[in-house]
């Protein structure tokens, strides 16, 4: 019994779990301190996610580039890569997409999949850079991925004010062409028969009719999979793994590390280039934006990546509570007058004891240790 517990209490699950429940408390304890009810904050944001069909299916929406810029992070970070770049992936995403989207307009079944993997292509080749940059001149990636945020910050507000794409009066560009979008019953929701039909539907209305309705989430799903397969059950994987765990072992048992370097920052480039190109062809109002300061979903990416573990499966489950948390946050402000900063310090004090918690594993085994040489005794 006693070792069936210590392997519940080992797993990436329960230290995830512990992680989130300690920062909700410490949150809650900060929330007493500046004069705000923590159960009443608590309710809010329950319900600001639950209560309705509508606020469920946008934070499973708004999870969607977050899983992806967080499974970026983490493949570079089993890989031993630091790719604090996979902001301005996306953003270089974004921009390619949208430029692609409004330049050609062919048939849906050609345009989208053109309008997503320019973006992805765009995002990897970002991040192909970084590792050129690291295997051949042997430049750190955590400082070319900043330079590169920040170019690909200022190339977005100079594409959007280019004049074939600006829009007049607006602070962005056109719209990419209808083709283009990943919206599911986008034309039929509006039409005289689809009205008809959800007015006798309040659920379904809820749900179709109030949000960007889409299947990018189920996408980013697979693709968790897919990057759970590649770095666990390929050779490929083994390597990137090996990489990053010895390099020198590595170099030694005749391994490329410069090479895999390169294609690591590449596959973790075209996840955030997903991230970007989803944004774009399933999110209203489908264009770029002149930026002021970072969209912060690359950024996001990286605490999800660390409260997941750096896990691709778990990164699913991490993105949905982050997207849950800033969602809810919004509400906190509105309805009792709460900073909705307090959402984001819950975070970091999440992703700090989700570090914190890592300690457990080697606790329970020193107390199994112990306990197995008592019993010799």
């Amino acid at each position: 019994m006693t070792r069936k517990i210590a392997k519940l209490l080992k797993t990436p699950f329960f230290c995830t779990a512990m992680a989130i429940f300690f920062g909700s408390m410490v949150a809650c304890g900060i929330l007493l301190l500046t004069g705000y009810s923590a159960s009443e904050s608590l309710a809010v944001m329950f319900n600001a996610v639950f209560s309705r069909p509508k606020f469920i299916l946008n934070v499973i929406l708004k999870s969607t580039p977050v899983i992806l810029t967080g499974l970026s992070v983490a493949f570079a970070f089993k890989s031993g890569l630091f790719n604090i770049g996979a902001e301005g992936q996306y953003i270089v995403s974004t921009i390619a997409s949208t430029i692609t989207g409004i330049l050609f307009d062919f048939h849906p079944i050609i345009q989208i999949p053109l309008v997503i993997l320019s973006g992805m292509l765009a995002g990897g080749v970002l991040g192909g850079l970084v590792g050129i940059l690291k295997s051949k001149f042997g430049i750190h990636e955590v400082l070319t991925s900043i330079m590169f945020n920040w170019i690909a910050l200022y190339l977005c507000n100079f594409v959007v004010n280019i004049e074939r794409f600006h829009k007049q009066d607006s602070d962005g560009t056109y719209s990419i062409n209808p083709s283009g979008f990943t919206l599911l019953l986008n034309d039929w929701k509006f039409s005289e028969e689809g009205r008809n039909f959800l007015k006798d539907n309040p659920i379904l209305s809820d749900i179709i009719l109030k949000t960007d309705f889409n299947l990018n989430f189920l996408i980013a799903v697979l693709i968790a999979f897919i990057v759970w397969v590649i770095i666990y059950k390929t050779k490929k994987g083994y390597e990137f793994r090996v990489s990053g765990l010895n390099p020198d072992a590595a170099q030694k048992a005749g391994i490329n590390v410069q090479k895999n370097t390169i294609y690591t920052l590449f596959i973790s480039g075209l996840l955030s280039g997903v991230a970007g190109a989803f944004s774009i062809t399933g999110t209203s109002i489908h264009n770029i934006q002149t930026l002021s300061m970072f969209e912060n979903y690359g950024f996001n990416g990286l605490s999800v990546a660390l409260i997941a573990g750096s896990s691709p499966l778990g990164c699913i489950i991490s993105g949905l509570v982050f997207s849950a948390l800033i969602y809810a946050g919004q509400s906190l402000q509105f309805k009792i007058g709460a900073p909705s900063e307090i959402v984001n310090i819950m975070i970091g004090i999440i992703v700090f004891f989700v570090a914190l918690v890592r300690i457990v594993p080697t606790l329970v085994n020193r107390f199994l240790e112990r306990e197995e040489s008592l019993d010799v005794k």
